[in-house]
């Protein structure tokens, strides 16, 4: 059964733009553990225009959840990580300044790195996964720098959903699934999923671990609460568990 992991990025932003601490960032992580929600994560910028690092910091103490932690593995965040021990920490190569992730790693041109950095978190006890897209030479590589996991960026599905081509957007994901299988890795996917593409994706792209969904999933709860936006996401991973059944 695919897990949903909530990204509470955007519950930072809304508690930095007032300053103070409302909404308060923990409480929101428990409640959507106490909802349904089977991970939380964070994405810890250098900026800290969301979620800071000390925000990182308190949560690991309460998460009784997977806590997962994507970034940039610049030394800081790399320090952060080791400190907290997550279960899982997702490598993503972001620039600084980015708005939101918009690639994958190419594995090949950064193997070197890549397999020094997962050999540093995996000694600490924690997962990895990196997000990469669904070239199948580049998952290949990311098997061979000793990832435990990738998480497939699904923007590109995710816009092709929007203009009715998801059967054919689909199909270079579920090739991604199959390859990583095959290499030894386990799949998770994120970006721009929603409780309206995520029941076919899900339905289609197999064996996949986890979800990560943050923006569509707050934005969601703003107008059908937290408690039912997470019960709304979590049966469509059900539906679609079943239908592929």
């Amino acid at each position: 059964m695919t897990k949903l992991s909530v990204n509470i990025n955007k519950v930072a932003t809304l508690r930095n733009a007032r300053g103070g601490n409302v909404p308060n960032v923990l409480k929101v992580a428990l409640d959507c553990e106490r909802f349904g929600a089977q991970g939380i994560t964070v994405h810890p910028r250098p900026d800290e225009r969301h979620i800071r690092y000390n925000d990182v910091r308190e949560l690991a103490k309460v998460v009784s959840t997977e806590f997962n932690i994507e970034g940039n593995p610049i030394r800081p965040f790399i320090d952060l990580v080791c400190e907290v021990r997550p279960a899982q920490v997702t490598l993503v190569p972001d620039a600084p300044d980015a708005l939101t992730s918009d690639a994958g790693w190419d594995v090949k041109s950064h193997e070197a790195f890549l397999r020094e950095v997962i050999q540093e978190f995996q000694q600490h006890g924690i997962r990895v996964s990196i997000f990469v897209d669904t070239n199948l030479e580049n998952i290949e590589a990311a098997a061979k720098v000793e990832t435990n996991r990738i998480e497939l960026y699904t923007e590109p599905y995710a816009t092709a959903f929007e203009q009715g081509l998801e059967e054919k957007a689909v199909i270079p994901f579920v090739a991604a699934a199959k390859k990583a299988h095959e290499v030894g890795l386990e799949v998770n996917a994120g970006h721009d999923l929603n409780r309206f593409n995520l029941p076919f994706f899900a339905e289609k792209v197999k064996p996949l671990a986890e979800v990560s969904i943050g923006h569509a999933l707050i934005s969601d709860a703003l107008y059908l609460g937290l408690e039912e936006t997470i019960r709304q996401y979590r049966q469509a991973l059900e539906i679609a568990e079943k239908s592929h059944a």
